[in-house]
This record gives structure tokens, sequence and C-alpha cells, in this order.
């Protein structure tokens, strides 16, 4: 398993560095790493997203028993689904492999941005699309943009520690 996943980050990697040279003037190849797997992931979030509001719930209320989910809410769980277990991975494997924190103490760390990531997301996502109107998914994309900035910051001081200069501690 372990040859695997050194395979599939190394894969990974040689992706996304290849295309490093063009904002090498810009940041730091741990930024650009982050805004290259995040950026990715969000994209495929957007995606499932769509696909699930549109295609999968046909833009109807979802029934669980006593509660319900509006679709717009359902979908964004939907693509919770996919994408927080492989933006975890992305973040622990491929842009912060050196953390010195364990990680299931990242894991834990982890989960608790995306909650709140989550939280912001589902009260924006209220706001624009049950109060303002909007439609759904241009409603999703901006609301992925406040919760980006949120999360970046989140991610790179509490997930997984670095120290003072923004560099990646050793690991233990």
């Amino acid at each position: 398993m372990r040859r695997v996943h050194y395979k599939v980050r190394a894969a990974i990697l040689g992706v996304v560095d290849f295309f490093y040279p063009v904002f090498k003037k810009f940041m730091p190849l741990q930024t650009y790493r982050y805004a290259a797997c995040g950026g990715s992931n969000t994209l495929l979030g957007l995606f499932i997203y769509f696909f699930s509001y549109h295609f999968i719930l046909h833009e109807q209320t979802v029934y669980l028993g006593i509660t319900a989910f509006k679709p717009h809410i359902a979908a964004l769980f939907i693509s919770l689904l996919v994408t927080f277990p492989l933006g975890f991975y992305l973040s622990m494997f491929v842009v912060f492999h050196g953390s010195y924190l364990k990680k299931r103490i990242q894991l834990f760390r982890y989960f608790l941005v995306i909650v709140g990531c989550l939280i912001i997301n589902y009260f924006c996502l209220k706001l624009f699309v049950e109060k303002f109107k909007w439609f759904a998914t241009p409603s999703q994309m901006l609301t992925t943009c406040i919760v980006v900035l949120f999360s970046y910051f989140s991610q790179r001081h509490f997930s997984f520690r670095v120290n003072k200069k923004g560099e990646l501690l050793p690991a233990d």
C-alpha cells in the first residue's frame, strides 16, 4: 500500500511541479502546491455540486425521515463526501508532507477547519439562495471564494503546523 501511495504522490507532484516555473516569481513552492491542489479540489467540488444539484437531486428537496434538506444544501453534503478525504490527502501528503504533527492530530484539525468551512458555506448558501434568491451554482461559487480564504489561513496556521518563517518543520 505504501508503494502505491508514494507512486500516487510522485505522479501528483510531477504534474503539479511541472507548471511551477511559471509561478516561481510570484510564490514559494509550498504556496503554489497549496493553490494547485486546493484549487483542483475546489473545482472538483464545484463540479460535483453542480452535477448533484441538477442531475442527481433534480433540484428537489431531499427527505430523510424526520428531516429534509433543500437541494442546494444536499448538493453541498454530496460534494463534501468526495472533497473532504481528497483534500486531506493532498494537504497532508503533497502540500504539507513534512508537518511535525501526528497524522491523527492533522486529521482532527483538518476536520475542525472543514466543519468551520461547512458552517460558513451553509449560512452563505442560505443567505444567497433563500434570502437573495440567487441561482444555486453561482451562489456556491461566491461562497467558495469566501471559504477558500478562511480555509487557507486555517490550514496553514492550525491544521498543518509550520515554523515562524512559514516553512515546514521537520518530522519527528
